[in-house]
Order: structure tokens, then sequence, then C-alpha cells
């Protein structure tokens, strides 16, 4: 006879798992925003740009901007292994933003 499935502890196992996506999602947006330099505008003018640039339709901006993410990260990216290669004691003790590579491809 087969055992019976706990529905309610696999739901509980995948409501933590949803959290710790959201969770992580939040840290590495809060991470970006650091790492790009968006910390030192106030809140309503980085919410403003935020808004704007979802509701924007233009397709030649868009992909502006999105060359401009790319070369970031391509530089962030150059700069993470130009760290590694040095000393530890030489190290700068923060890192540059690593991107996830989940949300790539969205326009």
């Amino acid at each position: 006879m087969r055992k019976p499935r706990d529905f309610d502890a696999a739901l509980k196992t995948l409501t933590e798992k949803t959290k710790a996506l959201k969770e992580s999602k939040r840290r590495q947006l809060g991470d970006l925003i650091v790492a790009t330099g968006a910390d030192a505008l106030d809140i309503e003018t980085l919410a403003g740009a935020l808004i704007a640039t979802v509701q924007s339709t233009d397709a030649a901006q868009k992909q502006g901007w999105k060359k401009t993410g790319v070369e970031f990260f391509r530089k962030a990216k150059a700069a993470q292994s130009a760290d590694a290669s040095q000393p530890e004691s030489t190290q700068a003790s923060d890192s540059l933003f690593t991107p996830s590579r989940s949300g790539a491809g969205k326009s």
C-alpha cells in the first residue's frame, strides 16, 4: 500500500521557498540601487524614475537603457574579476553587485 502524501508539509515547504525567493529578490534590488548610486536620490525621485521607465512605450529608449545596463554589469563583473586576482589583503570589503541571471532578457 502506498504511503499517503503529506500535502500540508509540501505546501509549507513551498511557502517557505517562496518567501526565501522574495527576500532574495528584495535584497538584490537593494544591492542594485546601491551599486548604481541610485541610493543618493530621494525616494520620490527614484520612484518616479522607475514608474516612468515601466510606463515607457518607446522601444528605442528601452533598448538604450538595456544597453547601458549591460555595460554596467560588464564593468562590475570586470571589476570583480580584477579584485579576485588581487591578494586578499588588498581587496575591498564591498564587492560590486552581481546580477542574478533569472531576470535576463526582460524588457
